[in-house]
């Protein structure tokens, strides 16, 4: 199967990054190499690209599609939170711009042995990365029941998080629950019928809090982005396209704190804790699809773009 992915507001992030032509720029989720290929168009002289991707499909891919711009990029098989460990390797300091397209790919989705979609049958799976350990069917199976309610809850914000963990726990009694077929209708049979066609696909949210929990996605956020931003030259920009709430919440507020880290009371007329901002958010209402892309790609619908410049 060809590793087909569309990059999301592909022309936004690339204008967002501000490109220096001889500068650094990291791409943390190569993916096939959409916004890596756009930004290695603009790079001159000394500019490099460095490519970041643990799924060993998306390495492969970018490789045949960046390979006209051989020796002006390096590509790794790692998390984007090695960023620190990537760049000593490549005895780099300092980068000029980063770019997150979070979430799953239309190639991971649309590939139906890892297990990402709601909407075929195939093994449970869903690790972005196949080297490593815990899979959905460990979590599906293994969890307690009060362990599948918290993950429902808060990274699915699902409300019928009770119903559904109940419903998977009785269902894994006689035999493990190995498909996502078998994980679906179990979801769909612990959720009333009037929100079955209200909202969509029963089993979405589920599917979205254990790919979250599988892959760790919100923790790397978290703790990846203050690493990142460290990392950046002065007018150096990170640009992060989100697809749900929890991840564009996570973004929304490091790039505030970084703009005003200030911890003062209110009330004090001036500021006496010594935090100093690292920079300045672009944009103060994050930058969503166009009518056209959303048309033309489904899937860029829910898409989020915020870019922070580093003082």
């Amino acid at each position: 199967m060809d590793f087909n992915h569309v990059s999301v507001l592909l022309d936004e992030t690339i204008e967002g990054l501000n490109i220096n032509p001889d500068g650094i720029y990291f791409d943390g989720t190569l993916g096939g190499g959409g916004h890596s290929y756009e930004i290695l168009k603009r790079l001159t002289g000394k500019g490099i690209l460095i490519g970041v991707d643990q799924d060993g499909d998306a390495i492969d891919a970018a490789s045949e599609r960046l390979k006209s711009f051989e020796g002006k990029f390096q590509l790794v098989r790692s998390n984007y939170s090695e960023i620190e460990t990537i760049l000593n390797d490549l005895k780099i300091s300092k980068i000029d711009g980063i770019v997150l397209d979070l979430g799953v790919s239309s190639y991971q989705i649309d590939n139906l042995e890892r297990g990402f979609s709601y909407k075929e049958d195939a093994p449970l799976d869903m690790r972005m990365d196949r080297r490593q350990l815990l899979n959905a069917a460990d979590v599906v199976n293994g969890y307690t029941e009060e362990q599948l309610i918290a993950m429902l809850r808060d990274y699915g914000e699902e409300r019928y998080a009770k119903s559904i963990a109940k419903a998977i726990v009785e269902g894994r009694k006689d035999k493990p629950i190995a498909t996502t077929q078998e994980l679906s209708e179990i979801v769909k049979n612990a959720i009333p019928k009037k929100y079955q066609i209200a909202k969509g696909h029963p089993a979405k949210k589920t599917f979205q809090a254990i790919r979250i929990e599988v892959n760790n996605e919100l923790n790397i956020l978290k703790t990846t982005l203050d690493k990142m931003i460290d990392h950046l030259n002065p007018g150096g920009r990170i640009c992060v396209i989100t697809f749900h709430s929890l991840e564009d919440r996570i973004v929304k507020q490091k790039f505030r704190k970084y703009e005003n880290p200030c911890t003062c009371p209110p009330d004090f007329p001036v500021c006496v804790c010594g935090k100093k901002s690292k920079g300045k958010v672009i944009t103060r209402k994050p930058i969503v699809p166009s009518d056209e892309e959303v048309e033309n790609n489904k899937r860029s619908k829910s898409s989020k773009l915020r870019i922070f410049e580093k003082a």
